[in-house]
């Protein structure tokens, strides 16, 4: 991380690779090294969420927390491989620390593919349907989509994406606030000072009256298992997921 830093003050772009797990160790180098002085860094930020039999050490649980409360921090986690390759295109073009969160699992992808400069801070909406909204971050985005479409629910949940965690498109948020009773969030890192958190932080300021339920990782250590078994331990499984929304329709 330092030495990312020190090749940021020469001109260069840096993209750090590590895994999040790692960076953790490195805390007191992004805010000195690289947040103080604003530095173009980029963290491409691997094995984000459960790596599944890698076991506790290496679960990357933590970094939407530790990264979201650094100033200068942009922090971003792509749904799929049209997103991240956009991010990685993006990030080269801000002057500002930059990190993209990815998890350790399969995605499909293709060989025909034409980079975008995506905006900084924006979300997308995927459904836009009229009874609850679901607001998500990362690959478990992509996993909702599938579960509201094979259910034809689309016309019931409104899906948005946001691949940017700070900043929080707040535009967004606020006509979300002023549409939907009930918001229901979802991230694969721990809910403490996670996503969801950021966003009942913002929603609190509107002083919002509906009900807001964040889904992650609980305030614990998790054990080694597969992916798919700790998901289901966590309740972020494809049918706890789908369990909770025909909860509130």
């Amino acid at each position: 991380v330092t030495f990312s830093a020190g090749l940021a003050t020469q001109n260069t772009i840096p993209y750090c690779v590590v895994y999040s797990t790692f960076l953790q160790r490195a805390y007191d180098q992004i805010i000195h090294d690289v947040a103080l002085q604003n530095l173009p860094v980029i963290f491409c930020i691997d094995r984000a969420g459960f790596v599944g039999t890698d076991g506790a050490t290496h679960h990357g649980v933590f970094d939407i927390s530790f990264l979201r409360d650094i100033p200068n921090m942009i922090v971003s986690s792509p749904r799929n491989e049209k997103d991240f390759r956009n991010l990685l295109y993006t990030a080269q073009f801000t002057t500002q620390p930059f990190a993209i969160r990815y998890p350790k699992n399969k995605i499909s992808t293709t060989n025909s593919f034409t980079f975008e400069k995506i905006e900084i801070g924006k979300s997308e909406i995927i459904f836009e349907g009229n009874q609850l909204a679901i607001l998500s971050t990362g690959l478990i985005s992509a996993r909702i989509e599938e579960i509201i479409k094979q259910n034809k629910l689309q016309d019931k949940i409104a899906l948005i994406d946001f691949p940017f965690i700070k900043p929080l498109d707040q535009n967004r948020l606020k006509a979300i606030a002023l549409k939907y009773p009930i918001i229901i969030t979802y991230e694969d890192g721990i809910k403490a000072g996670g996503f969801g958190s950021s966003v009942s932080e913002f929603l609190n300021t509107l002083h919002y009256k509906g009900n807001i339920t964040i889904n992650g990782y609980p305030d614990e250590f998790v054990e080694h298992a597969s992916i798919a078994e700790l998901e289901e331990l966590v309740g972020l499984d494809d049918h706890s997921i789908l369990e909770m929304i025909l909860s509130y329709i």
